[in-house]
């Protein structure tokens, strides 16, 4: 529930004192949404400008499908509320309260209704007594997210950031979800450049950090590691004397962020240096992995469905969490088998009974190495298929031509679609032992040279970037429905 108190709080004066007497017997709003269409009863609607429409333009379909307010810019409320379907009330400011009738709806007038949204959800998280982990990284965060969430969830009321929920609207609308029964948020933290992760900081304020490690992505604008590091370690920055920073300790830009926090410092990692580390690493394929983890002396052997051993990096730092929550090794164990932990890369049903794995989320070098693994450890003939990375800046070139020789001693064949997946090709095949490779120029064209070729023996990955839409090979190349 979003009480009256904090909504007034957010708007441009920020003063709520007078108005204290007026709020006391107001029910608040059920939820925060920003796409109409979501809309229900007892709901609060943020407009904001997106990237094909305007919210404002849906501000009666939101009030006319129940929602009891919404929060446009001041001067869209100056000329477009006779426009809108129904008698609403107008509060600009605390004094206006005096004039809106407890059952009507209410337009909240404010300059910029982002800034409202986010300072209303810091003062909403603020009240609610969840202790927040955030978790940022080149790669991997979404996975640990999930993972951390998912242990958590066997002993605690957990709420978790939903997909692409990473930034300055989707985190405020994560916190604006805790109410008193949550003990702990789980909260995924991107950032475009320098002081983004700050800002999520000062309204989710965390009490334990995860950083996954410092990859390329972002190159095109952060230029340097270097930078990517800064921002990443916004997030430790933030943490408070009492909490915790949960830092990779075989990344050393990430290991040097110890240096940047007050809080206490738990290590995870490969190395025996560190609080928690894993050995005895077993890839079971398809089936996940295996591995040994110790801790304080003890150590247990753990599975997860998480496929690739690099997935030993997703699930230690959710261990560690889970450890400074006070959970016993049977709740983690149990929670690294949670049926909300999905893998990143999908096993999908392909055409004439081959197995595709579908990894068309995104790419970077890494997670393109990593998923070449994974592929190498399903028997069969093994193909890959790369669209584009994309945002890699500087690297954009090496970084292809790494995937590429990376390749080179892992799959049986290779199709690289458009001019900067061809570097993967071009590397696979300066190799001592290059794959067969297949140059091609769309996805529509990757998929028919394929799909004639398949059969129960093939096992294909397929991964790009966003832009590069390699789920319309996956598409094409899946087993058509009732007939296979």
């Amino acid at each position: 529930m979003i009480a009256w108190i904090d909504i007034i709080a957010s708007l441009d004066d920020g003063s709520v004192g007078a108005a204290l007497p007026t709020l006391c017997d107001r029910p608040g709003f059920s939820n925060v949404v920003i796409d109409s269409r979501l809309a229900q009863r007892g709901d609060l609607f943020v407009a904001l400008p997106g990237e094909h429409t305007d919210g404002h333009h849906f501000v009666g379909d939101a009030l006319q499908r129940g929602a009891r307010g919404a929060i446009v810019r001041r001067d869209w409320a100056a000329t477009h509320l006779r426009d809108l379907p129904q008698e609403v009330a107008i509060v600009a400011d605390r004094d206006s309260l005096a004039l809106v009738h407890p059952d009507q709806p209410v337009v909240f007038a404010v300059g910029d209704p982002l800034t409202t949204l986010q300072r209303l959800s810091a003062r909403h998280r603020q009240r609610m007594p969840a202790r927040v982990i955030g978790i940022t990284g080149s790669v991997g965060k979404t996975s640990t997210k999930e993972v951390t969430a998912a242990l958590l969830r066997q002993r605690l009321t957990t709420l978790a950031s939903g997909k692409s929920y990473n930034n300055e609207i989707g985190v405020p609308l994560t916190l604006l979800q805790l109410d008193a029964r949550y003990q702990a948020a789980v909260i995924e933290m991107g950032t475009y450049g320098p002081g983004d992760i700050a800002l999520l900081c000062r309204l989710a304020q965390p009490h334990y950090g995860i950083v996954t490690n410092v990859g390329v992505s972002h190159l095109d604008r952060m230029k340097t590691q270097e930078v990517i590091a800064q921002a990443k370690g916004e997030l430790v920055e933030a943490l408070p004397s009492d909490g915790a920073a949960i830092l990779n300790l075989d990344d050393p830009r990430v290991r040097g962020m110890a240096a940047r926090t007050q809080a206490r410092v738990f290590f995870y990692g490969l190395d025996p240096a560190a609080d928690l580390w894993a050995d005895a690493i077993e890839n079971r394929g398809l089936q996940g992995i295996a591995f040994t983890v110790h801790y304080r002396g003890e150590q247990r052997r753990l599975s997860t469905s998480l496929l690739g051993r690099h997935a030993v990096y997703i699930a230690l730092p959710a261990i560690a969490t889970a450890l400074l929550f006070g959970l016993d090794w049977e709740a983690i164990a149990a929670g690294l088998h949670d049926a909300g932990i999905t893998p990143r890369i999908k096993v999908v049903r392909g055409h004439n009974g081959a197995t595709l794995l579908d990894d068309t989320y995104n790419a970077a070098p890494a997670s393109c190495k990593a998923a070449l693994e994974v592929l190498a450890s399903v028997p069969g003939r093994r193909t890959a298929v790369f669209g584009a990375m994309a945002e890699l800046g500087p690297v954009e070139e090496s970084g292809h031509r790494e995937v590429g020789a990376a390749a080179a001693g892992l799959v049986d064949r290779l199709v690289v679609i458009g001019p900067k997946a061809r570097w993967i090709g071009e590397a696979a095949l300066e190799a001592a032992h290059p794959p067969e490779v297949l140059f091609v120029q769309s996805n529509a064209e990757a998929a028919a040279a394929l799909r004639p070729q398949l059969g129960p023996e093939d096992v294909v990955l397929v991964k790009g970037a966003r832009v590069a839409r390699t789920e319309e090979v996956v598409a094409a190349l899946r087993a058509d429905e009732g007939t296979e």
